[in-house]
């Protein structure tokens, strides 16, 4: 297919091409992390090859090419996330077509649909992420955007003269003072526009990463999390903190095992136990970040659903109807001590002693052996603690594989293991033994923030412990690792552990300058996630309240609303009106007015209706010994103010039009003229 030569366009338009191709690459760069690498690579390609023809004849694809290019692209997207749908699919598409576009940007109109694409991918990157990291990018992108769209509007179509030579520099100052007057009406917006409970639209993120705990543990699932430095979410209390050895983040809860994995029950077939609450009542605030899981976690035990989208299963999980996508605040409250009020229902009892096969036969004999010579649960229950506190078990992140029969090769054989193994033995001789049990996943403890006054609970906090059913008391918390490593109680891994997690988090806890830093980052960041990214409805309703409304409502949102914006129309309109009303003159019209004053002074000033061709003939006849040196300079401005040239050449003519001005003498009085 034969190509189109392509013709060197004016100096203005491809000053807008550069812009144009400048936006759109800044635009690229914010989602590179969020599309597949090859659809950077292929946008790179294409802008290199269109900046190359832009400077030199070269060859663009034909209509053809460039049809047959759209459509693989477009096939790639498909293969990839199977989908054209979603915020991912949808800027990767978005990258590639904008791509393909700049093959055929010629004209105006097409600068202008470039940057528009630009201005589209800004906006599918706010909607990505709102981290206050990425705000100060964002808003260069925007003056970059609008400062694209001065330079396209004006430097191809008009020409050096009637723009007073719009360069870069009044591009970008000119797109500074347009979003500065938006600002205002920005924030009123922010501030005042009512927000309806919920979103407007769905983003489908089917590529979200899947982060933290689910809804299986086999020997080594929570080891390997804790590797992570991720932060799992955010816990700020009203008042004091329950102590470390009680602060257990309940997830997801495992009652079915196969003798080497626990899984959760996908159904629920019994009731809520009423319980009394003991001890201290905590109330709090859980900042969750991302996980693509539905867990929503809570200090052990809460006492019902924060939210109506969110079951309060009879295991006391917190499970919500969508899986959470993006970041989640809810308030609790908890107590970390209950008793049951009513027994454990038979049916509820064979479910969580049930052992599925005939796997870790050691196991069940030893459990058996150790409840035969003993009179009550709770005396099994410390027998057992006792066999995993002097039995020469070791705690490690890096135990041996296991074998089949998982258990019985953790308590005969290697005796060393992470948590998940502790808990997953512990509930298999409580159930051998009869008694209910069940296997708990969640997080312990967290790094307290002295700035933000919050502990932040990270993935390398993960932990598992187990429940069992004592009579009299009900669902009773028991950690089995406790009495292999006590100090897990009260200490972090990275205390226990510090070769845990990997190298760069290693850096970050041995350097207390850094850890003291990132923690003034966390904190000025979760205030921003708090007051700004995640300001709603009932945020509006409260800043009302302050300015001094009694009972506000959606109503008085919209008269706010109203106000701000008839008050920056009129901020606006008295703005235009100070301005000057003259523009100030360019450097050609200066070096003019210079030469004019001159002449005006040499006994010829200029009439405000002369132009400077008639000012010319004005001066011939009434200073004849003057016309030789002035009418040309006369000439010279006419053909530079109002003919077409080159912007360089045009900037170029204007600085000697300057130094000719600068350097005529005129007399007075007398016919003396001279150069120098």
């Amino acid at each position: 297919m034969r190509g189109v030569a392509k013709k060197q366009p004016p100096e203005g338009s491809r000053r807008g091409l550069f812009w144009a191709i400048g936006a759109f690459g800044a635009g690229v760069l914010l989602s590179v992390d969020r599309v597949p690498s090859w659809v950077p690579v292929a946008a790179l390609l294409l802008v290199v090859w269109r900046l190359m023809a832009a400077k030199r004849p070269l060859r663009l694809p034909g209509v053809i090419v460039r049809s047959l290019m759209a459509l693989l692209l477009v096939a790639g997207v498909v293969l990839r996330f199977h989908t054209l749908n979603g915020l991912s699919a949808g800027t990767a598409l978005l990258i590639l077509m904008g791509s393909i576009k700049l093959m055929e940007t010629r004209a105006q109109r097409d600068q202008f649909i470039v940057v528009v694409a630009a201005i589209f991918l800004l906006l599918a990157a706010c909607l990505d992420r709102q981290g206050l990291v990425r705000a100060p990018l964002y808003l260069l992108h925007a003056w970059l955007c609008c400062a694209a769209l001065a330079v396209v509007a004006y430097a191809p179509t008009a020409s050096p003269q009637a723009t007073g030579g719009f360069d870069d520099r009044a591009a970008v100052l000119l797109a500074g003072r347009s979003l500065l007057f938006a600002l205002p009406l920005a924030v009123m917006l922010f501030v005042f526009f009512p927000r309806l409970p919920g979103a407007f639209w769905a983003i489908p993120r089917s590529d979200q990463a899947l982060t933290g705990l689910g809804d299986t543990m086999s020997p080594g699932s929570i080891s390997q999390l804790t590797e992570s430095y991720e932060v799992a979410f955010r816990a700020q209390f009203e008042g004091a903190p329950p102590p470390a050895q009680e602060r257990y983040w309940r997830g997801p809860v495992l009652h079915e095992f196969d003798g080497y994995t626990w899984r959760r029950t996908a159904h629920s077939f019994a009731r809520i136990q009423p319980l009394q609450y003991l001890g201290p009542e905590y109330r709090y605030r859980i900042s969750l970040e991302p996980s693509a899981h539905r867990w929503w976690f809570s200090l052990d035990t809460a006492t019902g659903s924060p939210d109506s989208k969110v079951y309060f299963t009879y295991d006391y999980q917190l499970i919500s109807t969508e899986p959470v996508v993006e970041g989640t605040h809810y308030s609790l409250v908890s107590h970390t001590s209950t008793r049951a009020l009513q027994p454990l229902p038979q049916l509820t009892r064979r479910y969580e002693t049930d052992l599925h096969g005939d796997r870790n036969p050691k196991s069940r004999a030893l459990a058996a052996k150790l409840r035969a010579s003993l009179a009550s649960d709770i005396a099994y229950v410390a027998t057992v603690l006792e066999f995993f506190r002097t039995g020469g078990f070791q705690y490690s992140l890096t135990p041996p594989r296991l074998g089949f029969d998982s258990v019985d090769d953790f308590l005969f054989n290697t005796r060393l293991g992470f948590c998940g193994h502790y808990a997953s033995a512990f509930v298999l001789m409580m159930r051998a033994a009869g008694v209910p049990a069940r296997v708990v996943t969640g997080y312990l403890g967290g790094e307290w923030n002295p700035i933000g006054r919050y502990f932040i609970v990270r993935q390398s906090d993960a932990h598992s412990w187990a429940e069992v059913w004592l009579d009299g008391r009900g669902w009773t918390r028991i950690d089995p690792t406790g009495v292999v490593a006590p100090e897990r109680l009260r200490l972090g891994i990275l205390d226990i552990l510090p070769n845990a997690v990997s190298a760069p988090a290693r850096f970050v806890w041995s350097q207390p300058w850094l850890a003291a830093l990132l923690q003034r980052w966390d904190a000025l960041n979760t205030a921003w996630n708090d007051r700004v990214v995640k300001f709603n409805y009932g945020d509006q309703l409260r800043l009302l309240q302050r300015l001094g409304f009694k009972s506000p409502g959606a109503e008085e949102l919209g008269w706010a609303f109203g106000a701000g914006l008839v008050g920056w129309l009129l901020w606006i309109a008295w703005h235009v009106g100070q301005g000057p009303r003259r523009s100030r003159p360019d450097k050609l019209g200066r070096a003019y007015g210079a030469l004019c004053r001159k002449l005006g002074r040499a006994g010829v000033p200029r009439e405000s209706h002369q132009g400077p061709l008639a000012f010319a003939n004005e001066v011939s006849k009434r200073r004849p010994d003057l016309a030789t040196d002035v009418h040309p300079l006369l000439l010279r401005y006419s053909q530079l103010r109002y003919g077409r040239t080159e912007l360089n050449s045009y900037l170029t003519n204007v600085r000697d039009f300057e130094r000719r001005v600068s350097r005529l003498t005129v007399g007075a009085r007398a016919a003396e003229i001279s150069r120098q």
